[in-house]
């Protein structure tokens, strides 16, 4: 709590019943990484098993999204980079999160000078929660050369928001054809797909996709070299050839579906809700980093990211109680307006005041809070009331 919080450790045992020494020295021997995503991973799988996690579904797929989330460093770490229009004339990082049905699943600290298109692979490859998201979102610096073939070729379907779509289809659409053979169209490709160099190069793209499946490097390293403009060769040229394909027909989809559109903004949507319930989490000193290095950073956006985990299983696990009420009291009106609740709420949670550690723990009765919700009158007017306040 004392890292989720950004309070830090001096303060935590100013307001808490532990001294500072029981803190740190927890702090050294227990606070891994390691240890930190698997606590993570554990609680994002329990989510998934409750009764209301499937009802997240976009479309009846699980759609995920990526973004970055921008933080100052209050001390220059080597990752710390400059970006006027977040920091000013100070520095800050990346703290980007991988996204579905409202669950935080992947993150990770990266340099606010780093492109985010690099990470998207790498932080869905990565996913190593039960939660396997078959659709993937992100805004426009999501996008790259690579993205659409390397995520289509590992079986998932990349569907980004564009700024622009009309400039984007006017220098990224590519046919099979040569433009003038699609005269009276409303659009047009710009240019023929070189289908030849894609097949003559095949095997050595094959290569470069054993190594990102068996992380023989950085994937984000392969990929950032993947998409840079400088020294292109053959099979980064059919590679960018084959996501020129992936992306025409995505581009096609997304002009013709106003429901892709629509799913497209939700999931993103879902990003930005999270964002703000880790800014109400991390509430101290302005949410500003204070570690001398990224692997501090890296703990830290894990505690925060394991505090909004719970938080998010918490209203979860309340909201499937409440659902398996109506659904025994057969309202399936208030059920179904139930079901497009978000969990990401904590007007109901308290970050603030005394903390104590060392009380015995008494879990919640859920059963009890069952019965609570049947003496109550749950009218699908109420819950209309609560949606529409929790979606403006």
């Amino acid at each position: 709590m004392a890292y989720a919080t950004n309070i830090g450790l001096g303060r935590m045992a100013d307001i808490s019943n532990l001294t500072y020494q029981e803190l740190s020295t927890t702090a050294s021997n227990f606070m891994r990484l390691e240890t930190l995503k698997e606590a993570n991973e554990r609680i994002a799988n329990a989510t998934a098993r409750l009764p209301i996690f499937r009802h997240f579904d976009i479309d009846e797929a699980v759609h995920s999204s990526s973004d970055g989330q921008k933080f100052e460093a209050t001390i220059p770490t080597i990752n710390a980079r400059h970006s006027s229009k977040y920091f000013g004339l100070k520095k800050g990082v990346v703290a980007y999160t991988l996204l579905a049905n409202h669950v935080p699943l992947n993150a990770r600290i990266i340099g606010a000078n780093e492109h985010e298109s690099h990470f998207v692979f790498d932080i869905l490859f990565n996913n190593a929660t039960d939660i396997l998201p078959e659709i993937h979102s992100t805004d426009t610096h999501g996008t790259n050369q690579v993205n659409f073939a390397l995520l289509h070729l590992f079986g998932y379907r990349f569907a980004p928001r564009y700024r622009n779509v009309r400039r984007k289809v006017e220098t990224g659409l590519y046919g099979f054809r040569h433009p003038s053979q699609y005269h009276g169209y409303p659009i047009k490709p710009v240019r023929r797909i070189r289908d030849r160099l894609i097949l003559s190069e095949w095997p050595n793209i094959e290569r470069i996709l054993l190594s990102l499946a068996l992380k023989t490097t950085t994937q984000s390293v392969i990929v950032a070299k993947l998409s840079a403009y400088r020294r292109k060769n053959r099979t980064k040229r059919a590679l960018w050839e084959f996501d020129n394909i992936i992306r025409s027909l995505y581009l096609l989809d997304y002009i013709d579906s106003p429901v892709l559109r629509r799913n497209v903004q939700r999931a993103l949507n879902r990003g930005e809700a999270y964002h703000q319930l880790r800014r109400a989490i991390a509430y101290a000193h302005g949410g500003r980093y204070r570690v001398h290095s990224q692997h501090e950073q890296e703990i830290w956006n894990e505690c925060s990211r394991l505090v909004g985990n719970a938080v998010v299983y918490y209203n979860a696990l309340i909201l499937s109680e409440a659902l398996a009420e109506l659904d025994t009291r057969g309202e399936i009106a208030s059920a179904e307006v139930l079901k497009r609740l978000s969990p990401v709420a904590w007007q109901h949670i308290n970050f603030y005041g005394r903390y104590q550690f060392d009380v015995d723990f008494t879990p919640l009765d859920f059963a009890q809070m069952r019965k609570q919700l049947s003496s109550e009158e749950l009218s699908s007017e109420e819950l209309s009331r609560l949606y529409a306040a929790q979606n403006p």
